[in-house]
């Protein structure tokens, strides 16, 4: 069986931007045809975007600002080409930000991370990306579907109940967070259950450092991992070469200083910009936050698309914990909620192969009441359950940071 998913993989680099360009200036115009798009991108001739220099004279389009624009043209920001009610299903991600999802097949670009993952035809996936509103779970499923694969709807939550899953059913992959495949592993272990059968995962949403890669091989599952957003799907996925992630096909990808649309030399370190050729819900030069940098070379699997270093931090302060998104403007609502409070900033860190984060938040008179009554507030606004530190007045840095991710990265 052939080792790469198809040939599009193992083609020349110039037949690629050849090939991608050679659409691109039909997918501007098709965007455009989207209200949204219409405005942002006000001016652009489609017909003269044919290559990587006439592409970075094109606006990004921050993610972090989706929230104010679907806010202000509502659901989709009128970035949609498909309507709502003619999309196959409409998903809510933290933010929130709305995404809808058209009904082409493997929507999100999973199937190619997969099969680099070691999944195959006739595989049983367990399945553990939530599928309450968020788009994370159905865009691997349609993935699995793409491969020929069957897949068990696990999600998050009711350890119990998937251990016994996975231990009738014996699945073979693992598709979620490397922190709850964790999880499922240590519940098994405790109950007696056999969980064997896991061989393989594909993991995303959540930092993979490497010694949790290294308990998990040594429990018997083989990870790598994929980068993936909800406007985008899969950006680009690790190979059993393991030196950095290949970027996907069908789309392109540009690395840029943070904060401008101007590429950085290769090696340096930038913010992840993304084109889609995806038709009902189209990306033109989508800057994710995310911080990353271009590799040299070709991966030694044999693929020959760029290669990426992977996720190096945000270019903004978002925070992406246990696979969901903490915005700043969410620590502002914290803060608000809680007047007595002066300066505050959500600390993210790494607690036994689980991600955590404490807000620290000044207050001249805190007491236990007040920490209980922020982290149910914490908990309330970001979904996520964290810690509270009350510390003395001028105690935290005028900086105008809210949100310091504290994980080890790589």
């Amino acid at each position: 069986m052939s080792e790469h998913f198809d040939t599009l993989e193992t083609r020349a680099g110039a037949q690629r931007e050849a090939d991608l360009f050679g659409r691109l200036a039909e997918q501007v115009a098709r965007a455009m045809a989207a209200p949204g798009w219409a405005k942002h991108l006000a001016g652009i001739d489609p017909k003269i975007v044919t290559s990587r220099a006439a592409l970075v004279k094109l606006p990004v389009l921050r993610k972090s600002g989706f929230i104010a624009l679907q806010k202000e043209n509502p659901p989709f920001g009128g970035f949609n080409v498909v309507a709502p009610g003619k999309a196959r299903r409409l998903f809510m991600s933290p933010g929130p930000i709305f995404e809808p999802e058209g009904h082409g097949e493997d929507f999100a670009g999973v199937a190619r991370s997969m099969f680099a993952a070691g999944m195959r035809p006739g595989d049983i996936i367990h399945n553990c990306f939530s599928y309450h509103l968020t788009p994370g779970a159905w865009m691997f499923e349609a993935g699995a579907e793409k491969l020929g694969c069957a897949v068990i709807p696990g999600g998050v939550g009711n350890t119990e109940a998937q251990v016994d899953a996975i231990a009738h059913l014996k699945p073979t992959a693992y598709t979620g967070t490397p922190d709850f495949l964790k999880i499922l592993l240590d519940a098994a272990q405790k109950a007696g259950r056999d969980v064997s059968s896991f061989k393989r995962g594909l993991v995303s949403g959540a930092a993979l450092p490497p010694s949790l890669r290294q308990e998990l091989s040594a429990r018997g599952v083989d990870v790598l991992q994929c980068y993936a957003v909800a406007e985008t799907g899969v950006i680009a996925y690790e190979t059993p070469a393991r030196e950095g992630l290949v970027v996907n096909e069908n789309m392109i990808v540009e690395i840029v200083r943070p904060g401008t649309g101007d590429p950085v030399p290769e090696g340096d370190v930038g913010e992840v910009v993304v084109t889609t050729f995806n038709p009902d819900y189209p990306m033109i030069r989508l800057a994710t936050g995310d911080l990353s940098a271009v590799m040299p070379g070709v991966s030694p699997c044999g693929r020959t698309n760029m290669r990426i270093r992977g996720w190096m931090g945000r270019a903004d302060q978002t925070a992406k914990v246990k696979g969901m998104f903490v915005r700043p403007e969410q620590i502002a609502e914290i803060a608000r909620r809680h007047p007595e409070l002066g300066r505050v900033r959500l600390a993210v860190g790494r607690d036994g192969e689980q991600d955590v984060m404490v807000l620290h938040a000044e207050c001249a008179q805190g007491d236990a009441a007040l920490s209980d009554a922020i982290a149910l507030t914490l908990q309330a606004v970001t979904k996520l359950k964290g810690g509270v530190r009350i510390v003395p007045p001028g105690s935290l840095p005028n900086d105008g940071k809210v949100i310091t991710d504290e994980r080890p990265v790589g």
